[in-house]
């Protein structure tokens, strides 16, 4: 069960990013890309940022980011959640 969706300054404040360099990270494949809340709004679920940041804290490489990452996508796809 998702707890919260985090709009871009949390998600900005929880990772310590600025704007351009969250939109970077997803271009590069190692943040997830947000979901439509509607028309023209955005957020990501907290649960996948925090396992995102946790992955950083833990130093896990790029490589290994990208790869939790697209197992998340892959995951939202499925219909499923990462824990």
């Amino acid at each position: 069960m998702i707890s919260k969706i985090l709009r871009l300054p949390q998600v900005m404040d929880e990772c310590g990013l600025a704007r351009s360099t969250v939109y970077l990270r997803i271009k590069q494949g190692t943040l997830t890309k947000p979901i439509a809340l509607g028309p023209r709004c955005v957020g990501w679920p907290q649960a996948e940022i925090e396992a995102i940041n946790a992955a950083r804290i833990a130093e896990k490489s790029e490589d290994e980011i990208r790869v939790l990452v697209a197992e998340i996508q892959a995951n939202r796809k499925a219909g499923g959640q990462h824990d």
